[in-house]
């Protein structure tokens, strides 16, 4: 599949499809609701691509990257995943939170994808002290093994 579905009538918040009265082959909708849920329910990528892996493992999701190519063409940006078959593509929410496996961190997205850096270990200065340079060294490395800082 290289564009999402087109469906009549979808949820607002994620675009699920809705099932509409007196609708033939419901198995459709309902397994693409599904498809687009299994991404939803634990956001994890395995990287940041702007292209499809060329043996891609079922059940694998990735973030589509700007300018994304082959079958990811128009949908930079979007989750991306592969069921074994073919690719389901979700657009994220304003405040949807992932983690990028690959880099071990969270990425936020509001108007785009963001991803927190790490503030520079404390250095310099005429009074120094080492007690607390040292506690605010072990609170970076803490938050960077948490992912919040890459």
């Amino acid at each position: 599949m290289n564009s999402p579905a087109q469906l009549t009538g979808a949820t607002v918040r994620h675009d699920l499809p809705l099932l509409f009265q007196g609708q033939a082959q419901k198995e459709f909708t309902i397994n693409e609701a599904l498809a687009r849920i299994d991404l939803l329910l634990h956001p994890a990528v395995l990287e940041e691509r702007d292209s499809p892996p060329s043996e891609p493992v079922s059940g694998a999701a990735y973030l589509v990257a700007e300018s994304g190519a082959g079958e990811f063409l128009g949908m930079d940006g979007m989750i991306a995943g592969w069921d074994g078959q073919q690719w389901t593509f979700v657009a994220p929410a304003a405040g949807m939170i992932i983690r990028d496996i690959s880099s071990g961190t969270f990425v936020r997205y509001s108007d785009g994808w963001e991803r927190l850096i790490a503030p520079a270990d404390p250095s310099g200065g005429t009074n120094v002290d080492e007690q607390a340079r040292a506690a605010i060294s072990d609170l970076i490395i803490v938050l960077k093994n948490f992912g919040m800082f890459s």
